[in-house]
């Protein structure tokens, strides 16, 4: 068996292109997410003006990257229900026996993650801390002894420019509001953790920002008309995949942990193109 990579959110948009990428490279999969199946419906899911579920699935990401060779197993997990989490971090365990690269990419992405101050209500800020503090925590805490064991591993954390600065404008004029701002600050916080502790038993961490990237949650959230955001430019989901396999993949990259990546700049400068 080879490496293995497990990555989570891989229904669609990066997390999709990211399995794909891994795939391309030769890496085993286990890929998580709560939909399965194409048009699934689920509570607090990202849906289209008109009601419809976004497109993508795990088994049709785990079918298109089947057709490089390697082995890929998906697994249905709800960020937001714990069990689910550590159930699965054991299953992937069980079945591939290791994880070699560990990508915290799903997040909580409900139509009240960005309301504004005024408006949030505590059970959105704790649906948001189960699902960008708890749940990478449950993931990465249950699969560490296991890579400590096999000698290290690499975690890439994907985080966000709302976790790290104050929006532009106020949530409801296009800014992010408070829950989504607190979540992604949390998440960036952890790797360095993780190579402070860890990293002289062979753990690498990462925190990647992957910028404006057009998604199908994007597309559904703004709308074909309203991709603001894009006026300083984006990148396809490819971009940001193929920034995570650089890291997983150079010992260069050793020197970029203990701060946030930005994935577009970086690939510039590493000449890192997507591939399709």
């Amino acid at each position: 068996m080879g490496h293995v990579a497990f990555i989570t959110g891989a229904s669609r948009g990066i997390g999709r292109a990211t399995a794909i990428a891994f795939a391309r490279a030769g890496y085993d999969l286990a890929l998580s997410a709560r939909t399965l199946e194409e048009g699934e419906s689920h509570t607090h899911a990202v849906r289209h003006a008109d009601g419809r579920s976004l497109s993508g699935s795990l088994n049709a990401t785990a079918a298109e990257a089947r057709e490089y060779g390697v082995e890929v197993k998906v697994f249905r997990m709800d960020l937001l229900d714990s069990a689910s989490v550590t159930d699965v971090a054991d299953q992937v365990l069980e079945h591939f026996g290791r994880v070699d690269v560990l990508i915290n990419n799903a997040v909580y992405q409900g139509s009240d993650l960005n309301l504004p101050f005024m408006s949030l209500e505590p059970e959105t800020l704790e649906r948001v801390a189960q699902g960008y503090i708890m749940a990478p925590f449950l993931l990465t805490r249950r699969l560490m002894p296991r890579m400590l064991q096999q000698g290290g591993a690499t975690i890439i954390n994907m985080t966000s420019g709302a976790g790290e600065s104050d929006p532009p404008v106020s949530a409801g004029k296009g800014g992010w509001g408070y829950a989504y701002g607190a979540g992604k600050a949390a998440v960036s916080r952890l790797s360095g953790i993780l190579c402070r502790e860890l990293g002289d038993q062979g753990i690498r961490a990462f925190t990647v920002n992957p910028g404006v990237v057009t998604t199908e949650t994007l597309q559904a959230t703004i709308g074909d008309k309203g991709l603001i955001a894009l006026r300083n430019g984006s990148a396809s989901p490819e971009l940001p995949a193929q920034v995570l396999l650089w890291l997983a993949q150079q010992p260069a990259a050793d020197d970029y942990q203990y701060q946030t990546i930005q994935a577009q700049p970086f690939a510039r400068e590493h000449d890192i193109v997507p591939q399709v």
